[in-house]
């Protein structure tokens, strides 16, 4: 009884080039994304829309705590600054300029706004619940949420 030959590969063709999966395609960012520093949060703040200029944002991110970047501190992003910024020393690409501040504002605005939403909440829940008659009771708003796969997980 004869063996049968099967086809095989060489050895030789059996490279990871030859069995490297294709790369796909991404296109580029818009904006440049400046390289991370440990305490430092980035953000890009708008100073123009459709060619008019928003002083009023600005003015307001810079009281928030927001210092515009020094085109100095990310010598690699000034490859796509603007060429007519108002702001020569920063960032600015597309009526966006780069500014940043400590990650303990951030945090404390976050929580400042965070305080603000479930003071909202709560005001709600109270002036819903105000009027609620014992006889007939109003159900008390539920503020969780599930998520499931598949089957849907029976309670108890």
């Amino acid at each position: 009884m004869e063996l049968e030959k099967t086809s095989r590969i060489p050895r030789d063709n059996e490279t990871r080039e030859a069995t490297e999966r294709t790369k796909s395609w991404r296109p580029p960012s818009l904006l440049p994304v400046p390289a991370p520093r440990r305490g430092i949060s980035y953000r890009w703040v708008r100073t123009s829309s459709f060619g008019q200029t928003d002083n009023k944002n600005v003015s307001a991110r810079l009281r928030e705590g927001w210092v515009p970047v020094k085109a100095q501190d990310h010598p690699e992003l000034m490859l796509s600054s603007d060429r007519d910024s108002k702001f020569p020393d920063g960032i600015e690409v597309g009526g966006l300029l780069l500014c940043q501040t400590s990650n303990e504002i951030v945090e404390a605005r976050a929580r400042y706004y965070g305080n603000r939403a479930q003071d909202q909440i709560d005001s709600v829940d109270n002036s819903y619940l105000r009027d609620n008659d014992p006889l007939m009771p109003k159900l008390k708003p539920e503020r969780r949420t599930r998520v499931s796969r598949g089957k849907v997980p029976i309670d108890d």
